[in-house]
């Protein structure tokens, strides 16, 4: 039998439960310091760095430290006096770059830079995984690497910012370059891109009409040529018009209205993409035979094998060649072109990342709570958690939301 409460005791708590009640609250997580090493990049031609030094001035008067290979932005003419004045470390060897938690570079990192890897880092760079290997991956899960390939990172509204913003730098310089091989520079036919009064505008042929497609386009508007945009799917023909304004000359690629176009045309963009494996080759040798002499073709897509039958990769230092006297630029990496624009763009992408990673305690907890950059997660402390990577190597895959549900 229960005890009786007294009446005066029965009144105390029927008013107690009528006032405010204390709520928990969730406890911020405590700022962290976060220890950045950004090394000077070894791949062949690569002339970006991730961050400048604006950036590295906004991060270290946010408490962060950050080390810099000395030589790491020359190729972008930024000199190691820029980022010491910035409150960045200049240091004399990739090895001591290597000792901060978290590494941040623009390529991959080659054969000799995983041996200086250290365990359980966080590395930050492209992934590439058409140009790695099954042992690349391994030795990065060896170490219990955390591995963040940043053209993986992508938001809800299916947006790449670091794809969709070298795209766009991409895009414009592609017809920049096509402008300098007609002109007389580079023994080209010596006509201006473009066009004046009373002479005929230049006719721009653009295939693909995505990101590269559209910037290729603004430009060639913009310089004051005649567009004609090619591509497979009506939703991005619609959607490029809409985005330019106007109304330019679109069509499906059907081969015959194609040939006809590059018969006439001073200068042939490639800009198609394929989500995996080569880019689709829509031009073929024969129709190459059939354009101008003199006319310029940039072939953006030879990163992915090209779409002109003629193309073959060439670099910044040999860019060009010619084949039925047709100019091929076919360079893999344009962005390099333009390093230090390249780099400022990589640098406005990263940086608040690497902002709210401090503020929010560390990498992990960015991690959690943001979910564009867990996108780009292929490796989380040695586990494979990007199923394309998991596939292509034939290793096994794990959840990344499992496993950072696990740690709480």
């Amino acid at each position: 039998m229960s005890e009786k409460i007294p009446p005066g005791l029965s009144r105390l708590i029927s008013s107690a439960s009528l006032m405010p009640q204390e709520a928990m609250m969730e406890v911020k997580k405590k700022s962290q310091q976060l220890y950045i090493g950004i090394p000077k990049e070894t791949s062949f031609q690569e002339n970006r760095i991730p961050l400048i030094p604006e950036s590295v001035l906004l991060l270290t008067n946010n408490g962060h430290e950050i080390i810099v290979e000395t030589g790491a932005g020359a190729a972008s003419n930024i000199q190691d006096s820029d980022y010491s004045e910035a409150g960045a470390k200049i240091v004399y060897s990739p090895a001591e770059v290597y000792k901060a938690d978290i590494v941040l570079k623009v390529a991959a990192p080659s054969a000799e830079e995983l041996e200086l890897i250290q365990p359980k880092q966080t590395l930050i760079s492209i992934l590439q995984m058409s140009m790695q290997n099954e042992d690349f991956i391994r030795r990065l899960s060896a170490k219990k690497i955390t591995a963040i390939g940043y053209e993986f990172m992508n938001d809800d509204s299916g947006i790449y910012p670091i794809i969709q913003a070298m795209s766009e730098i991409v895009g414009s310089t592609a017809i920049l370059i096509a402008a300098e091989y007609l002109s007389n520079a580079f023994n080209g036919k010596g006509e201006l891109l473009g066009g004046v009064a009373g002479i005929p505008p230049s006719e721009v042929v653009i295939i693909g009409a995505g990101t590269v497609g559209e910037y290729a386009a603004r430009t060639a508007i913009g310089l004051g040529a005649s567009v004609k945009v090619f591509d497979n799917s009506i939703h991005r023909l619609r959607r490029l018009q809409n985005r330019l304004g106007r109304r330019i000359f679109t069509s499906i690629i059907v081969p015959n209205i194609l040939l006809k176009e590059l018969k006439n045309a001073d200068v042939a963009i490639g800009a198609l993409r394929s989500d995996e494996g080569r880019a689709p080759v829509v031009v073929t040798d024969e129709m190459v035979s059939e354009m101008r002499v003199g006319s310029v073709i940039v072939d953006v897509s030879i990163d992915q094998g090209g779409c002109f039958e003629t193309s073959e990769v060439t670099n910044h230092s040999q860019p060009v060649f010619r084949k039925y006297g047709v100019v091929h630029y076919c360079v893999p990496n344009i962005a390099s072109r333009v390093s230090r624009t390249a780099s400022t763009a990589l640098s406005n992408i990263f940086t608040p990342i690497l902002l709210s990673a401090g503020e929010q305690g560390g990498i992990d907890e960015m991690l959690w709570k943001n979910q564009a950059v867990r996108k780009g997660v292929y490796l989380y402390k040695g586990s494979i958690t990007n199923r394309y990577v998991s596939n292509v190597c034939r290793l096994p895959y794990k959840d990344l939301e499992l496993l950072m549900a696990a740690r709480m």
